[in-house]
């Protein structure tokens, strides 16, 4: 079937959506009819054919192409977003919510204002619902996210000076886990591994099944393998580079091997598998 990429936020992600008769090209608005209600939105990229199989849900129209008045309410609302976000701060501050607010958004058509907030526990918010309902004059809805949400929205910097993944390409966050960082030999210190929003760095999933396919393929420290200059004990391993320092029985300093060059005989976390042609 023929879709549409449309992006609502800078940082968001795109959704699809059936252009229908419409030919609408990358960089035009659209609106469209969404579970928080009517938005107008970016399209990212223009018609292009996907298999009419496997989409977990129905894709919807698109409602028209945008004119003029709907990308000039949009940035209107954009701009009342800012005050209504500062005025609910101050609302959060008045009954003594322990939460942190984290954006606001309203509709197309105003007929709802969405606020997104983080908290430790969860939060008694109904007064502040009505508070929020009487100085606006819309229905309001507030909605909890998690931290990595809390990164994505916001934006910053990574420990590597570059702009978060998860604001600039991350489309969905992937589970990651300790076990990642334990295959790819770095550091378990948490203040480490670990991204701005206190969980594990997303990157660690980007090279982790190379990491595990090197890992299958290569001796690990403790093995005892055959070298061109006879048996040793595997002290240390870059499954990167494929060398491997052996130290053998008959000399205390440690020779480094190329891991074709090595024969496992026994021992070592692991017994190596043999390497696929293919992905070497």
């Amino acid at each position: 079937m023929k879709v549409i990429s449309v992006k609502f936020k800078e940082s968001g992600r795109s959704y699809y959506f059936d252009p229908g008769a419409l030919q609408v090209q990358a960089g035009d608005f659209v609106v469209v009819e969404t579970a928080r209600g009517v938005e107008c939105g970016e399209v990212v990229r223009g018609g292009h054919d996907l298999p009419d199989t496997g989409f977990s849900r129905e894709i919807k129209p698109v409602v028209r192409q945008a004119d003029a008045v709907d990308v000039r309410r949009m940035r209107q609302n954009r701009a009342d977003e800012r005050k209504a976000f500062a005025l609910c701060e101050q609302r959060i501050a008045a009954h003594k919510l322990q939460m942190k607010l984290i954006d606001a958004e309203y509709t197309l058509d105003r007929t709802k204002l969405v606020f997104y907030f983080t908290a430790d526990n969860r939060v008694d918010f109904r007064e502040l619902v009505k508070d929020l309902a009487s100085q606006f004059r819309t229905r309001i809805e507030l909605r909890q996210i998690g931290v990595r949400d809390e990164s994505k929205m916001l934006g910053g910097l990574g420990v590597c000076g570059q702009p978060f993944c998860c604001s600039r390409f991350l489309k969905n966050f992937q589970p990651v886990s300790i076990k990642m960082a334990k295959e790819q030999g770095l550091s378990l210190n948490p203040a480490k591994i670990s991204g701005a929003c206190g969980r594990l760095m997303c990157c660690l999933a980007y090279e982790q099944k190379s990491y595990e396919y090197l890992n299958s393929i290569t001796p690990q420290p403790g093995s005892v393998v055959r070298t061109p200059d006879g048996e040793g004990t595997v002290t240390e391993v870059n499954v990167v580079s494929g060398n491997l320092k052996v130290r053998s029985v008959e000399s205390l300093a440690p020779k480094t091997y190329h891991r074709s060059e090595c024969v496992y005989l026994r021992g070592g976390r692991r017994a190596p598998v043999k390497p696929d042609e293919d992905k070497e």
